[in-house]
Parts: C-alpha cells; structure tokens; sequence
C-alpha cells in the first residue's frame, strides 16, 4: 500500500474516530487516503480549532484525539493547541506535512523545523523519515499521549514519503496495567489519618478520570471527610455533595482557603503543578499526603509528607478498605465555612441591575442546564465565577481550562463536546475577546448539523485584563473595543442570533435554546465593575472574619 494508506490504517487501529483539521498541498495524499477510510475528517476554519476540537476529544475520551495541518504557518497555527493539550493534560495526536524531504525544488519556501518547535510542547516528537516507520511512530505517538500524565504527541508526514509504498502494516497495541500503591506507604498513610483531627480532601485536575470519581465518591461517603476542588477538578464528586466545601477558583482567602488553614491533614488527590496550589505549606503544622499517579513536582508550596504513587482509583480504595471515620475527627470548623461561602453566594447571584452580573449568569445558566449537561469556558473573568458558584454533577461536564488557559477555545471545544456526547446538552460560555478569536468556528458547528448553544458575555473589552489593570490602580488603556452585531453575524453563519435586552429575560431564553434544534447564539451585556470589591475585599473580609472567630 501507499505509506498514506498505512498511516490512516495505523490510525484506524488506535481507534481512530475523528480528525479535525486543515488541510494543505503536503496533505493531499493522506487526505486520499482519509477519503477511503472508517474515520470521518471534520475541516475546520483554523487550524487553532481542530486543535482544540481534538485536545476535548481526547480528554473527554481518554483517547487521543487527532488534528491535522500542513507545514509552516499550519503546523505554526497548531502550536496553542498543542500546548493547551501538554498543559492540560488531554491526549492528543498532532499531524503536520512537510515538503519532500529527498529532493525538494522549492529552497526554503515555507521551511521551518517543526519538529524542533514542538519539542517543548509535546511528550514526543518525530519526522517520518520512511514508510517501513510508520507503524511504530503512531504506536509510540498514542502510547505517549494516552498514558499518565497524558499530554500533546507530534508527527510529520513529509510529501515525499507519503507516497513511498511499503507493504508494512499496524502494530497491534500491547497489554499494560498501571502499578499500584506499595501497602507499605497505604499503611503509613492510614497511621496519619488515624492521628488527625481535621483532614481535608482536595481533588484537583490528575483525578479527572472516570474510575478514580467512583472511588472518590465511595471513600467521601463511607469516611465523611470534607472535600474541595481546583478548577479542572470539578464535578470528580458530585459537588451537591454536603460535604462539598467550595472550588478553590482564586488564588487565596477564599473560604476554602480557610478551610484548608483549618485542617491539619491534606489528602491532595490528581494534584497538577500547572493548578496554582490551594494552599501553601510553609504555614503551620498541617501534614500532607500526595495520592497521583506520578511522585510529586517539590516546589516551595509543594513538598508532600507522604506520597502514594501509582493508580489514583486504586489507592483511594486501598485507603478506603483501611479505614474507619474517627472519633477524634471534628469537621464542624470546615461547615461554617462552607455555611458562609453558600450564604455569600445566595446573596450576590440573585442581582437584577443589567448589564448582568457574571453571578446572576452562572446562576440562570446552573439552573437551565442538566446534570449531564457540559458547559465549556472559553477564559475570561467569568471563568473565576463559574468554577467557583456553578456546581458540577459530573465529571467533565466543566470544561475549564486552568493550565495554558487560552482564549479562543470555548466554541472550538463544546463542537467536540457535542460530537462526543451527542445525547448531552452543550453550551459554549466566553467573553465576547473569547468568541472573536475562533467565531469562524461556527460555521462548522452549522455545517456539522450541531445542536449547540453559545454565550457571548459582552463587556466590550478584554474584561479580566481590564479588571486587573482597575485593581492595580493603572488608567483605563488599551483594552476596550467595539463589537460587531452579534445577531446579525450568527445569521451571517446560518446561526440564530439573540441579543439579552433586560435580566429577567435571560432564564426563559436559555431554556428556548437549549431545546432548540440548531447553533444558538446569546449575546448578554454584562457587567464585571463590581467584582474587585466582591473578589478583593468582601470574600476576604467575611472569611477572615470567620477564621478569627
């Protein structure tokens, strides 16, 4: 076969569903190839795009999604990608072409060492340099990306040997299991448990797997141990859980922040050093047991007691079948915390003043959306409130990034939401900077057929910047801007646009939508001038207040 043909059958035999991308002259052959395959290709309008539909796939999947560009300014495109994949822990297959390698006419004509520009950004990299490699290349590519921690694999296909024939065929993918948790560290665990009076759960972005949120759910239940999460670990357990403490979504004195200044032993489940930490070490007494997948990135804030290396799921259940609640184990300091955070929350998110508060929007949006429903967050100031007032069900059905948290990626993402839980009501949430980076996006989800909703909070401006630069005492310069009419530019796509023209309306809207066939966009004017005193001097005021008394 045409070594195209044995690329797109290798991939095929890592199960290969979808490819987003973007095609170029250096493609053409695997595009053939694709043409005759299992596996549906999905152009999209950028580059940028595919990637960030094949970086959801994957981490909605734990296969590695697929994205495809040709060479320069395409592989060049898929370099945000990549490392909001890298960063964020998504397993994700990157392609690229390349001009012919063995004798090529054109000098140096769109010419640069991709493969040496996503070295920083990938766990591997590599030119297909021969057909007869082929098969093992895209092996080790999946095996890298799919295994923990997961992240960004690059391959480039040169024209040339595409067209190579070869008569290799797949590697077939070998049996693994994970290692486990040796019991000598699950004994030393249970003894500081034993001795505590206030341990605390944390979960963050590494517990985002599905066995691991079965475990966790079973040992919250059965210990009764308080729990909060970081941004990429909501929903791991279900946060209407009454033993949910709150989303550590700022970087302190929050009321999880507190919290965990009350506790005296941490359980820092799925810990990801590209989450700012919840908490900082140096301070106090307070013992800390690292339960990952991998040992534990000593920084500073970082420096656990004891670390369970292996299977997170595993060593949640070894710790489980250990263990009994404690007599000696008193949680009533966590609840006023948790207590006031809810009271702080009910009381701010109920606002009727318009443009909207970004809290009465999490709110109507909570109260629109399913439990299975997934909202992906583009970024923004309103990602803060989302991760910290909107409480997640279910794993995964908060796509926030916290890691490379790139603008650009909310509609790109909830596309591949949609293609992936196509039974899932999916809404897309960004700033209207956001939405304007990827907005050409829209016309795929049109063209796919996708039933789709999408929130524009428009402030006129890049509104988390802006805030920062308010609070920081600096004059207002350099942030603002117009927008186009946002109905109009949905109708321009085949989309139905709305525009939010007083408060009460927003909730009846949302419901119209999300039971509405086709791409909906919402355009809410939104308001974000009274976040530096809720954000920066009431939540640390009351929660102070709280730790004192």
């Amino acid at each position: 076969m045409k070594a195209s043909d044995l690329l797109v059958a290798a991939l095929e035999n890592e199960g290969v569903e979808y490819i987003f991308g973007v095609p170029g002259e250096e493609n053409l052959d695997v595009l053939d190839s694709l043409s005759r395959s299992s596996i549906e290709f999905i152009l999209t309008r950028h580059e940028q795009g595919a990637g960030f539909m094949a970086a959801t796939y994957g981490r909605l999947t734990g296969k590695a999604g697929v994205c495809l560009a040709t060479l320069g300014p395409g592989a060049t495109n898929l370099v945000t990608p990549a490392a909001y994949a890298q960063l964020g822990a998504m397993p994700t297959v990157v392609l690229t072409g390349q001009k012919p390698i063995k004798s090529s006419k054109q000098g140096r004509f769109q010419l640069i060492d991709v493969v040496n520009m996503m070295t920083p950004i990938t766990k591997y990299t590599k030119q297909i340099v021969s057909a007869a490699n082929i098969p093992s290349r895209v092996r080790e590519a999946f095996r890298l990306a799919e295994e923990e921690r997961p992240g960004a694999c690059h391959l480039e296909l040169p024209e040339d040997i595409a067209r190579e024939e070869t008569d290799e065929r797949p590697l077939e993918a070998s049996f693994a299991r994970r290692p486990t948790t040796e019991i000598k560290a699950i004994r030393q665990a249970l003894k500081l448990l034993r001795r505590a009076k206030r341990p605390l759960l944390t979960i963050g972005a590494g517990a985002n797997r599905k066995l691991t949120a079965k475990m966790l759910r079973a040992f919250v239940d059965k210990q009764g141990i308080p729990f909060i999460t970081t941004q990429m670990g909501k929903g791991v357990v279900n946060e209407n859980h009454p033993l949910f403490l709150g989303n550590a979504a700022l970087s302190d004195s929050d009321f999880p922040h507190r919290a965990v200044r009350c506790s005296d032993l941490i359980l820092n489940v799925g810990h990801d050093a590209v989450e700012k930490p919840p908490f900082v070490m140096s301070t106090g007494e307070r013992k800390i047991i690292h339960i990952n997948f991998a040992s534990a990135e000593v920084d500073p804030v970082y420096f656990p007691h004891i670390e369970l290396i292996g299977d997170i799921a595993n060593s949640i259940w070894q710790l489980n079948q250990g263990l009994e609640p404690q007599k000696c184990w008193n949680f009533k300091p966590f609840m006023r915390f948790r207590d006031a955070m809810q009271a702080h929350i009910d009381e701010n998110r109920d606002s009727q003043r318009f443009p909207l508060s970004a809290q009465r929007v999490v709110r109507e949006v909570r109260r629109a959306m399913p439990e299975d429903g997934i909202i992906a967050l583009d970024n923004g100031v309103f990602k803060i409130w989302f991760a910290r007032n909107y409480r997640a069900a279910r794993p995964n059905t908060v796509l926030l990034d916290n890691a490379l948290a790139s603008m650009g990626a909310g509609v790109c993402s909830a596309i591949a939401a949609k293609l992936v839980r196509p039974e899932s009501k999916v809404m897309a949430i960004c700033g209207d900077g956001g939405f304007m980076m990827n907005s050409q996006e829209i016309e795929t989800a049109v063209r796919l057929g996708t039933d789709l909703v999408v929130l524009i909070l428009n402030d006129n401006a890049y509104g988390m910047v802006k805030g920062k630069q308010r609070h920081t005492g600096f004059k207002d310069y350099g942030l603002s801007f117009d927008n186009p009419d946002f109905v109009l530019y949905a109708k321009s796509y085949g989309a139905t646009g709305h525009r939010v023209q007083e408060t009460e309306a927003l909730a009846e809207l949302l419901t119209s939508c999300l039971n509405s066939k086709g791409v909906h966009i919402i355009e809410i004017p939104v308001d974000y001038s009274d976040d530096d005193r809720v954000l920066y001097e009431e939540i640390p005021t009351i929660s102070r207040e709280l730790d004192l008394s």
